[in-house]
């Protein structure tokens, strides 16, 4: 574990993840982009969910490269990072059953959302989430829920269609998956440091 966290705190390794998810965030708004132009402008923050996520995750890679923190947005990552992953690889795996088929682009969501689902639960050591961060992070993803699936704006995944209830009554237990998780793994007492190092060797 000791091994772990010293490569997580290589100042490479920050600014890596900090390109990835800036890029990420970027293509992933483009991705919702026509959903958007579609959607009432009052549930515009609740559509682009994984961008969303991985946008947090920034802000909270951006404060770690100047040494500071930001609890909320490390609650908000650590939570959305974790539901909208493992959403999203759940669902293109689904999907893939349900077509028969896998194409290359549910590979790569596949892949880049199965690394959001971890990215934010492997820097839980180095968070200072308090107990109401976490309250609020709970109530986004949860409030989400309710603005996907009671107001029906979802992200809109043609090979689910016919499948929204069972979809919407499995996010709501995996919403309350991730509040769990970063509550056992981010509300502790003693958080190790995160003074960054270059690659050198531990």
């Amino acid at each position: 574990m000791t091994l772990i966290l010293y490569w997580l705190k290589q100042k490479e390794l920050l600014v890596f993840l900090l390109i990835v998810n800036g890029l990420g965030t970027i293509w992933g708004y483009k991705w919702y982009m026509w959903q958007l132009v579609e959607t009432p402008p009052k549930f515009l923050p609740f559509v682009p969910d994984s961008p969303t996520a991985s946008l947090f995750f920034v802000i909270v890679l951006i404060g770690f490269l100047y040494k500071k923190h930001f609890p909320l947005f490390e609650a908000l990552a650590a939570v959305s990072l974790f539901k909208y992953g493992v959403w999203a690889v759940g669902m293109n795996i689904a999907g893939g059953f349900v077509t028969g088929s896998l194409n290359w682009s549910n590979y790569l969501l596949i892949f880049s959302h199965g690394g959001m689902a971890i990215e934010g639960l492997l820097y839980t050591p180095f968070y200072r989430i308090k107990p109401w961060h976490l309250v609020i992070a709970g109530i986004w993803v949860l409030h989400d829920v309710v603005i996907d699936y009671v107001f029906g704006m979802m992200p809109i995944y043609h090979a689910m269609d016919g499948y929204e209830q069972i979809v919407g009554y499995l996010t709501f237990w995996l919403s309350l998956l991730a509040i769990f998780l970063v509550y056992l793994l981010a509300l502790r007492k003693n958080h190790p440091t995160l003074e960054l190092s270059h690659t050198n060797g531990p």
